[in-house]
């Protein structure tokens, strides 16, 4: 049992809600129009601790909850609920301190065995907690060492990674009984629509109404599990990421690391689609472009102050679109330069400005990215390189070993994203959601940039 790190035995000893030690009156709280852009599903993330120095099990929880309860009281929209406000005729956050539901278990396997390669079999409902109600379900985990993973499971609607990793980070710092480097802040009026509303029509080349399918993408009796989309984790060494930078910066424009990598991601699926015979089908690529800083860009320290605390949603999602047979047949470094271009349009003040605008006239309706729009084979490439998050994951009894997203089963849309190795700052951790055609393709292929996560790499 656990000797392979994917079939172990995950046992609860305890649940419990966790309210806010200090709860707000009850109230509504409206979603931001950037907010209204997310659609409903959840996403996780889970961080894994050697065995601690000092304390044991029951004190770490104990500590954790109690630091919790305080967390919530900053972050108190996680402790509620997302229902639907009868007076105004839209969802918004009941903010009544309904409550975290933290889930206390044991597993019988070590650090060094578990199988985070494949998160399907060693995550998904062992280390990561399904979100049954409310905003945030948190789960930690004493594994058979006496390591600790901490895995946490939210409302996308509710945060980004950004905001995610605010409230993780805050949670950490009051374990230690230290002051939050950050206070969060959920004033709405910063993201306010102008008066009168005016954007670029450009703004429909990015989002668009969502109008649900009339049938499924494919057959539901279709048992071929090429159409099921799996979770892998992989690192790509700092020197292929180089060589991939050199490639892409071929035609006399320098690309970064992360154009480099979105281009040689969409050629690959676009080539995997060749490979399955629907060379003619088009291949979309998006990526997640963070609002945080751009909004607040030319209005002073006090907005800035206020835009780098705002909890919530700031992204927007630029995308490309191709046959897959004319991406087979493109350079590495011009599909780069299509990357730079559609990336442009999304990483001005004006654009999110005009989003906002966007949004606030079809308020009433549901949105969603372009990319998302249509049955295309569409694939969501999220950076999360730029947080430096793993060194501020310290809740009191060691560094993070591995840390990673999650997406749990059962969500349809393909999600890539990067982040940063614990053990080697430059080399990359990358997280796949990808159907398991794409991701066998990938692997044949492409093996020499992506190399399953290990132990062994990660000196656990």
């Amino acid at each position: 049992m656990g000797s392979d790190g994917n079939y172990f035995f995950v046992k609860v000893i305890d649940k419990v809600v966790v309210h806010a030690e200090e709860p707000w009156t009850d109230h509504w709280l409206p979603f931001t129009n950037l907010d209204l852009l997310v659609p409903p599903f959840d996403v996780g993330s889970f961080f894994c601790y050697k065995k601690p120095a000092h304390g044991d099990f029951p004190d770490i929880l104990k500590t954790l909850k109690d630091s919790l309860s305080r967390a919530l009281t900053l972050y108190y929209p996680l402790a509620g609920e997302i229902l639907w406000n009868e007076a105004v005729g839209e969802n918004q956050f009941r903010c009544n301190n309904h409550g975290v539901d933290f889930i206390e278990a044991v597993a019988d396997v070590e650090l060094k065995e578990l199988n985070l390669y494949n998160p399907d079999e060693s995550i998904e409902g062992k280390l990561v907690p399904k979100k049954l109600h409310g905003v945030l379900a948190i789960q930690v985990t004493e594994l058979k060492c006496g390591g600790i993973v901490i895995g946490c499971m939210f409302d996308h609607r509710a945060a980004d990674g950004y905001s995610a990793n605010m409230f993780i980070s805050s949670w950490a710092d009051l374990a230690r009984s230290e002051t939050p480097s950050m206070i969060p802040t959920f004033n709405r009026s910063i993201l306010n629509p102008r008066s009168p509303t005016t954007y670029s029509s450009s703004i429909n080349d990015v989002f668009a109404l969502f109008e649900p399918p009339t049938k499924p993408n494919h057959d539901e009796n279709d048992v071929n599990s090429d159409h099921e989309l799996i979770n892998r984790v992989y690192y790509i060494e700092v020197e292929q990421l180089n060589k991939l930078q050199l490639l892409a910066s071929e035609n006399g424009r320098r690309s970064s690391k992360l154009e480099a990598f979105t281009s040689f991601l969409w050629k690959i699926v676009a080539l995997s689609m060749e490979d399955s015979g629907n060379h003619n089908k088009m291949c979309n690529v998006a990526l997640a472009v963070d609002g945080q800083s751009r909004l607040s860009e030319g209005d002073g320290e006090e907005k800035e102050k206020l835009m780098t605390s705002h909890f919530g949603n700031v992204l927007s999602m630029p995308s490309g679109l191709k046959r897959a047979e004319e991406l087979k047949e493109m350079s590495l470094s011009n599909i780069a330069t299509d990357v730079h271009e559609f990336l442009q349009t999304a990483i001005t003040k004006d654009h999110f400005l005009d989003v906002i605008d966007w949004v606030e006239e079809r308020r009433t309706k549901p949105l969603v990215a372009i990319a998302f729009a249509s049955k295309e084979m569409s694939v969501m490439v999220s950076s999360g390189t730029r947080f430096h998050i793993m060194d501020k994951m310290v809740f009191g009894w060691g560094k993070v070993v591995f840390g990673s997203c999650h997406v749990p089963y059962g969500r349809q849309d393909c999600y890539v994203m990067t982040l940063p190795n614990p053990t080697n700052h430059n080399d990359w951790v990358v997280y796949m959601h990808l159907p398991v055609k794409q991701m066998n393709y990938i692997e044949s292929h492409a093996n020499h940039m992506f190399k399953p996560i290990n132990s062994d790499y990660l000196q656990i």
